[in-house]
């Protein structure tokens, strides 16, 4: 869910502004799942750019406390959402913990790094929502620790069928400050892509699996 159009829109313009999303519907990336795709986002690069880093920090500040309150701890998905997880909390003046895709082979053997405890109210961060299932497993961690889940709040998702499913079975709420939609619509006001261009990248999301195939 988008909480505000024009965070949403301005969201977008500075991920492409910095190449933190790049569009390439004629020359397409690879993910590592196979797909061929249009687009590939590494939200990691806004830590590096001060005033985007801060705008996005003091966005998702905004979206936690006006749609689900204050909560306990901000809790960021390790690894890509552990840097804005802690600008977050930082901002908020909450504790901060991150987790692991899997607990520690070695050591305390933690799976959930920092200190929390049983009960605690919990924000999830995310950087990127693809299809929800790693970012789901952090939420599954969480509750094995009795903590309270709020919801979560990324930077940008692909709005995937499958995600909103997804979420919708493990009785997630997800809001995010941009999407695709928001994204691809900024993209071709700005004459960043063409009208051909911006069909070729809806069909992509429409069927991302088999895009190549029917488009190239």
């Amino acid at each position: 869910m988008i909480l505000n159009k024009e965070t949403a829109q301005k969201t977008a313009e500075l991920l492409l502004q910095i190449n933190a999303i790049k569009l390439q519907p004629q020359n397409p990336f690879t993910w590592a799942s196979g797909w061929k795709s249009p687009i590939y986002c590494d939200n990691r690069i806004t830590l590096s750019y001060p005033m985007i880093r801060n705008y996005l920090r003091e966005h998702l500040a905004i979206q936690i406390e006006a749609i689900y309150g204050k909560p306990d701890v901000i809790a960021g998905v390790a690894t890509g959402a552990i840097g804005i997880g802690a600008l977050v909390a930082d901002y908020l003046n909450l504790p901060f913990c991150y987790i692991r895709p899997e607990a520690k082979k070695h050591g305390r053997q933690n799976k959930i790094e920092g200190f929390v405890e049983a009960n605690q109210t919990v924000m999830v961060v995310e950087d990127l929502i693809s299809t929800g299932k790693s970012s789901l497993l952090a939420v599954e961690a969480l509750r094995e620790a009795n903590m309270n889940v709020k919801g979560m709040v990324a930077i940008f998702t692909y709005g995937f069928n499958v995600a909103e499913e997804n979420f919708k079975h493990q009785k997630v709420q997800l809001n995010t400050l941009s999407d695709y939609e928001n994204l691809l619509e900024g993209a071709e006001n700005t004459n960043y892509i063409s009208s051909e261009e911006a069909i070729l990248l809806s069909q992509w999301r429409v069927d991302p699996g088999n895009w190549n195939s029917k488009n190239n």
